[in-house]
C-alpha cells in the first residue's frame, strides 16, 4: 500500500454535508492499490472510544495516479467522529489524523481522530431547486433573431446571414428572442442564459455604460418584462450575463474621475496608478487589455454596494439567475457579499461563476453555486477532436473534475460545448456532425446543467470570436437531414430520472469511454468509440435510449458493436 497516496480532510471536498443530518466522505488512495475493503469507523464525538459503527466504502472513481472512495453517512447525531479502515491482503491498517497505522488506541480516539464537529445547517451548500432538470440555451442576441423591425435600426451595419467582423450589428434583439420562445421549448430547452443587454456602444455589450437600461438596439425595458414574462409562462427560466468586473469608459463614474482626478468621488471606485486616469498611459486596471474596459475596485465596499444592489435589480426585475462575467479577477468580499443578499431575497436564484480554472475557491457555499465548466469542455474538445486522446485519458480526466468538487457545486455547474469565447464545437471536430453528436450525449450525461450555444443545432461552424458568433440561419438550409432532431432527442436524455441526480460512473473498458447515470431506480449508460476501430460492448439493462449516428451513443441491452466515429 502506497501510505504516501493516502489523503483525506475534513470540511473540504472529501468531507463535506448534504444536508442538515447526513454527510459525504472521500478517500484517496493510489490506483493501483488493490484492497480488499475501505471501511469508515464512526460514530457521536463523545461516544466514539466506546462503541463504533462501520459502513464500507465504495470505489467510484479513478483518475489516473489516484483511486477514490466515497460513501454517504446518515448521522443520527451531528456531532461527527470517524476514522478509516483499510484491509489490504487481510491485514488491517488504520487511517486517522496520525496518518496511517497498523494499531489504533480507541481509548484515546479523541486526541486523532477525523471530525465534523457539528453539522450547522445553514453552511449546507444546497443545489438550486431547478437545477436538477435544467436545460440551458445560450443566445448571443445580436445574433439570434430580430424581431423588433419599428426600431431605429440605422445602427445595423451587416446584413443577416452575411460574413461578419468584429464590429458586426446584425439586428438580433429581445423581440427576437420572445417570438421563436415556442421554438426553443420545442427542442426541450427550459432555461435561458443571455449575453449583456444593457446600454453599451458594441455588439457583444460586456463594455457596459448603463447598467439598467436596456440598450436600445435590442429593445427597452417593456420588451425586457415581455421576455421575461413570455418565458416563465412556458416555465422557462432566463438568466443574465452580470458584467461586475468591468465597465465602460464612458460609465459617469469613470468619466467623473477622469474629469476630477483625486477629487472625484468616484477616484477610489477604481484601480488608478496616479492623479488621473489616462487611456494613452494606461494607468489603471482594466478588463484584459481593453482601456475602454476599466475595472472596478471591489475591494472599497461602495463598490460592493453599487453592484450587489444592481444584481438584487436584475432579480427583481424577473431574471432568474446571474452569470458572473470575468469571476475570478473579483475580491472574494464581493461575491460573498453578493451571495448573502442575493440568498436571502431570491433563495432560488441560481449564481454561476466564470471560471476557467481551478474553481474549488469560489464553490465552498459562501460565493457560487457553480461556475461554467471549462475543465468538462477541454476534456470533450480533446476526445472528440480531430486528434483524440484515449477513452482512459478522458475518462480519469472526467474522474478529475467529479473529486475536485462537492456534488452540490457539480449538480449546479453549466457544461457546455462551446460558446461566444470560443471556436465553434464543428470546428474543433473537423467538420463532423457525429463526433458533435456525441460529444453533446457526452455533455449531457455528464452531471450538472447541459447548455447548448444558439445554433448547435443547425449545426452552426466557425472558429474563435468573431467567427463562434454568426447569425442563426433560419432556412435552415444547411442542416443536415435529421441532425436537428437528434439534438432534441439528446436533451430529452434530461426527463430520465438517471440524470436528475449526481450519481455518475465513468469508465474506460476495452478503449471505449462509458458514462453512468443512476437515480430514482433507474439507470442509464452511454458509450463512445474514437478508438479508431469498432468494439464489442457488453451492455446490461434494459432499452431507454439509442441513437442512429454510426451506433456510436448506444443505450441498449446485450453484446453490440459500438462503432467508431
Amino acid at each position: 500500500m502506497n501510505k504516501y497516496a493516502i489523503f483525506h480532510k475534513p470540511e473540504s471536498n472529501f468531507a463535506y454535508a448534504t444536508s442538515s443530518n447526513r454527510l459525504a466522505i472521500v478517500l484517496r488512495v493510489a490506483a493501483n492499490d488493490k484492497l480488499d475493503k475501505v471501511e469508515i469507523l464512526y460514530n457521536n464525538k463523545y461516544r466514539f472510544t466506546k462503541t463504533r459503527s462501520a459502513v464500507t466504502m465504495e470505489r467510484y472513481a479513478e483518475d489516473g495516479i489516484f483511486c477514490f472512495y466515497r460513501a454517504e453517512i446518515t448521522l443520527p447525531d451531528a456531532r461527527f467522529a470517524y476514522i478509516f479502515r483499510i484491509t489490504e491482503k487481510g491485514k488491517a491498517f488504520y487511517y486517522s489524523e496520525e496518518g496511517l497505522t497498523e494499531e489504533y488506541k480507541f481509548n484515546l480516539a479523541y486526541y486523532t481522530f477525523f471530525q465534523f464537529a457539528f453539522i450547522n445547517g445553514v453552511d449546507v451548500m444546497p443545489v438550486v431547486d431547478w437545477a436538477d432538470s435544467a436545460v440551458f440555451y445560450q443566445i448571443f442576441v445580436d445574433r439570434f433573431f430580430r424581431g423588433d423591425y419599428a426600431k431605429d435600426d440605422k445602427y445595423i451595419n451587416t446584413p443577416w446571414g452575411r460574413d461578419i467582423n468584429r464590429y458586426s450589428f446584425t439586428g438580433g434583439d429581445l423581440e427576437g428572442i420572445t417570438q421563436k420562445l415556442a421554438y426553443l421549448k420545442d427542442m426541450g430547452i427550459n432555461a435561458l442564459y443571455l449575453t449583456p443587454i444593457f446600454l453599451s456602444d458594441s455588439n457583444h455589450k460586456y463594455n457596459i455604460k448603463d447598467y439598467l437600461t436596456v440598450d436600445p438596439q435590442f429593445g427597452d425595458g417593456e420588451k425586457l418584462k415581455r421576455l421575461l414574462s413570455s418565458a416563465h409562462g412556458l416555465g422557462i427560466k432566463v438568466i443574465i450575463d452580470t458584467v461586475f468586473n468591468h465597465c465602460d469608459r464612458n460609465h459617469e463614474y469613470f468619466r467623473d474621475a477622469e474629469s476630477k482626478g483625486k477629487a472625484s468621488a468616484y477616484y477610489d471606485w477604481f484601480i488608478i496608478d496616479g492623479d488621473y486616469p489616462d487611456a494613452k498611459r494606461g494607468n489603471y486596471a482594466c478588463f484584459a487589455e481593453c482601456k475602454h474596459m476599466p475595472k472596478w475596485d471591489t475591494g472599497n465596499p461602495d463598490v460592493r454596494r453599487y453592484l450587489t444592489d444592481i444584481a438584487l435589480e436584475y432579480l427583481k426585475i424577473g431574471f432568474d439567475g446571474l452569470r458572473l462575467d470575468v469571476a475570478d479577477e473579483i475580491s472574494h468580499e464581493m461575491w460573498r457579499q453578493l451571495r448573502r443578499e442575493v440568498k436571502e431575497k431570491y433563495p432560488d436564484a441560481l449564481i454561476i461563476g466564470e471560471i476557467w480554472h481551478d474553481n474549488e475557491h469560489w464553490l465552498k457555499g459562501d460565493q457560487f453555486d457553480g461556475v461554467m465548466n471549462y475543465k468538462l469542455q477541454k476534456i470533450l474538445v480533446d476526445y472528440f477532436g480531430e486528434a483524440p486522446v484515449s477513452a482512459k485519458n478522458a475518462a480519469d480526466r472526467m474522474n478529475g473534475v467529479l473529486v475536485a468538487n462537492t456534488v452540490q457545486a457539480i449538480a449546479n455547474s453549466l457544461n457546455f460545448l462551446d460558446n461566444h469565447d470560443t471556436p465553434r464545437f464543428l470546428r474543433v471536430a473537423g467538420g463532423s456532425c457525429d463526433k458533435l453528436l456525441c460529444a453533446l450525449c457526452a455533455m449531457v450525461m455528464f452531471p450538472g446543467m447541459p447548455c447548448v450555444f444558439y445554433g448547435t443545432e443547425i449545426p452552426l461552424d466557425g472558429d474563435g470570436d468573431p467567427d463562434c458568433r454568426k447569425p442563426f440561419d433560419w432556412t435552415f438550409k444547411g442542416c443536415k437531414e435529421g441532425f436537428k432532431d437528434n439534438v432534441k432527442a439528446i436533451l430529452g436524455l434530461k426527463n430520465f430520472a438517471a440524470l436528475k441526480g449526481v450519481e455518475c460512473r465513468i469508465c474506460a473498458d476495452h478503449g471505449v469511454l462509458s458514462i453512468k447515470r443512476t437515480a430514482g431506480g433507474e439507470s442509464i449508460t452511454a458509450y463512445f468509440n474514437t478508438s479508431g476501430r469498432a468494439k464489442k460492448i457488453d451492455v446490461k439493462g434494459s432499452v431507454v435510449f439509442s441513437l442512429n449516428y454510426n451506433d456510436n451513443v448506444i443505450l441498449n441491452n446485450g453484446t453490440v458493436v459500438v462503432k467508431d466515429i
